[in-house]
C-alpha cells in the first residue's frame, strides 16, 4: 500500500540517520578513548609539565636521543609576557589546533568540512553518503588526509620552531651533547654558554631514579627536594586522581639508556640545562585495596623525554620541566 511503502521510507531514512550519526560520534571519540587508555602512569602521567624559564615555549634543540621536536607544555603556569615568547608561528589555538587534539580536531574538522561541502551543493549534513559503507569509507579518506596535512605540517613546524627557538633567550645557542660509550650522558660541548659537567650529568641520572622512587612512594615531602614548587604541584594532583581511583602507581627499574645535553644557559641567577633523556622502566599500577595489577606488566617499557633542571646561585639542581619527545 502506498501509505505503507511511505511509512517504510521514512523508517529506512530515519534509521539511516542514527547510524550516520552515530558513526560520527564514534569517529570523534575513538582517538579520545585511545589516547587514554594509552595514557603513561609513570611520573608526568606522559604529560609535557613545568616551565623553562624565558625558553618555555621555545622548543629544545633536538638531540642524537631526542631527534625529533619536544612537545609544547600541557601543563605550565609561565605565561607569554613578549613576542619572543609567544607561540611559534604557525601553532595557533582553538579547538581543532590545540596541544593533544591533532588527530580529533583534524576528524572534527574533516566532518565538518563534508558536512558544509554538503549544505553548499544543496544536500544535508551527510548528503552523498548512501549507508554504513560509505561512512567508513569516508571516515578512512578523511584519516589518509588528515595523516598527510599533519605529515606536512609537522615538517613546516619544525623548519619554523628551530629558527625561533632562542627568540627571547638571554643565551646564544647551546651545544648538542655527544656520546661516550653509549650508555648514560654524553659531554656537552665546552663552548656552551653554561658549562655542564660530569658531576652535574651524574645529578640528572640521580634525580631520574630519586623522583621515581619519590613518586612510587607517594612521599610528596621528597618530591619537594627534588623539583619545583609548579612540577611537585602536577605530581600532587596526578597522585589525588591515582587515589581518586583508589589506585596506586609503583615504578622500579629505572635505568637511563642514553642521554645527551639539549642547552644550557643562565638567567639571571639562575642555571638552565635541558637534557633528553631514553631510559627504560617497570610501569606497573596496582589496585590500592586488594593489591591486585590493574596495568602494566613485568616487561620494562621505554621512555624518551627532554627534563629541564633549574639552579639557584649556590643551590642544588632540580626538576622544573618534563616534556614528551614526537
Amino acid at each position: 500500500m502506498p501509505g505503507t511503502k511511505e511509512n517504510n521510507m521514512k523508517f529506512s531514512q530515519r534509521t539511516r540517520g542514527i547510524v550516520q550519526a552515530i558513526a560520527v560520534v564514534l569517529a570523534l571519540a575513538i582517538p579520545s578513548v585511545a589516547a587514554v587508555s594509552s595514557a603513561d602512569a609513570r611520573v608526568g602521567g606522559g604529560f609535557s609539565s613545568g616551565s623553562r624559564g624565558s625558553r618555555t615555549f621555545s622548543p629544545p634543540p633536538s638531540t642524537s636521543t631526542a631527534p625529533g621536536t619536544a612537545q609544547p607544555f600541557n601543563r605550565t603556569t609561565t605565561q607569554p609576557s613578549s613576542p619572543g615568547l609567544g607561540a611559534p608561528s604557525g601553532v595557533g589555538g582553538g579547538f581543532f589546533n590545540s596541544p593533544g587534539r591533532g588527530l580529533l580536531g583534524g576528524l572534527a574538522a574533516g566532518f565538518l568540512g563534508a558536512g558544509l561541502l554538503g549544505m553548499l551543493f544543496g544536500g544535508g549534513m551527510f548528503s552523498g553518503i548512501g549507508g554504513f559503507s560509505s561512512i567508513l569509507g569516508l571516515i578512512l579518506q578523511i584519516v589518509l588526509i588528515v595523516f598527510v596535512v599533519r605529515l606536512a605540517m609537522s615538517w613546516w613546524q619544525r623548519r619554523h620552531m628551530r629558527s625561533a627557538a632562542y627568540a627571547g633567550a638571554s643565551a646564544g645557542p647551546a651545544a648538542q651533547g655527544g656520546f661516550g660509550s653509549g650508555m648514560g650522558f654524553g659531554l656537552g660541548s665546552p663552548s656552551a654558554p653554561l658549562e655542564i659537567l660530569p658531576a652535574d650529568y651524574e645529578t640528572f641520572e640521580r634525580l631520574l631514579g630519586e623522583i621515581q622512587a619519590a613518586w612510587s612512594n607517594e612521599d610528596v615531602a621528597k618530591l619537594h627536594t627534588l623539583a619545583t614548587p609548579e612540577v611537585v604541584s602536577y605530581f600532587v594532583k596526578d597522585l589525588e586522581q591515582n587515589r581518586a581511583r583508589n589506585v596506586v602507581n609503583k615504578v622500579s627499574s629505572v635505568k637511563l639508556l642514553q642521554g645527551d645535553l639539549a642547552e644550557a644557559w643562565r638567567e639571571g641567577d639562575t642555571d638552565y640545562a635541558s637534557v633528553a633523556m631514553r631510559y627504560s622502566l617497570i610501569d606497573k599500577t596496582f589496585d590500592r585495596a586488594s593489591g591486585r595489577l590493574v596495568e602494566g606488566s613485568e616487561q620494562p617499557d621505554e621512555v624518551t623525554e627532554v627534563w629541564t633542571f633549574l639552579r639557584p646561585r649556590g643551590g642544588n639542581w632540580e626538576l622544573s620541566a618534563i616534556q614528551q619527545t614526537n
